[in-house]
């Protein structure tokens, strides 16, 4: 091999597999949060408008054994065989593991044992990848606002209003940052143990805001099976360049949630009617040879999903091209 030949084996060797980032949607945009809400007619939606890829959920403690029964999921993945969907993953919702930051250890176990049954469920659906979005401190709260991710910003403050949470005292971040690296470590070995990798979500306020600190989380625990979940519309609110914060996590980026934002980064409009650079992000992910799903999620927002459904299709279609 002469040093021509070397060069342009080396550089074969170095070049990102073929192929694309493939394409998927969220069951819930097209259905709402809360107990027994069948993905069944969400399903037939997204199959039948041309996606690759499905990401279901668990919503409540409830449908662990109200709803995911094995007839249940038989059923479901019937209809995704049907459609030739791929489960990109299985997201368990931030209410059904909220206490994997508790320091009481009864808590915790109790929420870990929550976890390792969605595992399960997603097992049986055949998908990779187990998703939760990171939960924030319990002693950290905000009155009128249940869901604290959601709480950044006053639309229209009143004379003295103020921006504020409640801090429960004694606050001891260091203890409760070691706790919560201890409580991903044990979900990481429930999840593999069925088989299954695990991401984590970033949202406002919780103990993964941003890349930055999911990268502080991977260095303490530097296991493969651990994975970022890159959500767009929360990386540009949280006032990070997406392409910049996809370049961070590279290596560690196992599944994309791709949605719109404002002009002022405080809302999620529908795709194409923001200002979200979405041919950057997928130059971005081409560069670092990115092969997971890109999920459309575009969930509790007002409008017409399908119409939106079908301008994300062509749009990424085009972009990745």
């Amino acid at each position: 091999m002469d040093r021509r030949d070397f060069l342009l084996a080396s550089a074969a060797a170095a070049a990102p597999p073929p192929g694309r980032p493939r394409i998927s949607a969220g069951s819930f945009n097209f259905h709402t949060f809360g107990a027994n809400q069948s993905p069944g007619a969400a399903i037939d939606i997204i199959g039948e408008m041309g996606f690759e890829g499905i990401e279901l959920i668990l919503l409540t403690r409830d449908d662990i054994k109200g709803y995911w029964t094995d007839a249940k999921i038989g059923e479901l993945r019937k209809k995704l065989d049907r459609w030739n969907l791929d489960v990109a993953q299985f997201i368990m919702f931030q209410p059904v593991v909220e206490g994997l930051t508790s320091l009481n250890r009864t808590v915790r176990n109790q929420n870990l044992d929550f976890f390792e049954a969605g595992c399960r469920i997603g097992k049986k659906l055949g998908a990779p990848l187990v998703n939760i979005v990171a939960p924030w401190p319990r002693e950290v709260s905000s009155k009128g606002n249940p869901y604290l991710p959601r709480y950044y910003d006053i639309e229209k403050p009143q004379p003295g209003q103020m921006f504020s949470m409640d801090v429960a005292l004694p606050f001891d971040w260091d203890a409760l940052w070691d706790n919560y690296v201890g409580a991903t470590k044990e979900c990481l070995q429930r999840a593999k143990a069925h088989g299954m990798k695990l991401t984590i979500e970033h949202h406002t306020h919780t103990m993964i805001p941003g890349i930055d600190a999911f990268l502080r989380l991977w260095d303490a625990i530097k296991d493969p099976a651990l994975g970022y979940n890159f959500d767009t519309g929360w990386t540009l609110s949280h006032r990070d360049y997406p392409p910049v914060a996809i370049y961070k996590a590279r290596r560690h980026l196992m599944n994309m949630h791709v949605r719109d934002i404002d002009g002022l980064m405080r809302r999620f409009p529908h795709i194409g009617e923001g200002v979200m650079d979405f041919k950057a992000i997928c130059a971005a992910l081409k560069n670092i040879g990115y092969r997971g799903f890109m999920t459309l999620e575009q969930d509790k927002h007002p409008g017409d999903m399908k119409a939106t459904a079908k301008r994300y299709l062509a749009m990424l279609k085009e972009y990745l091209a």
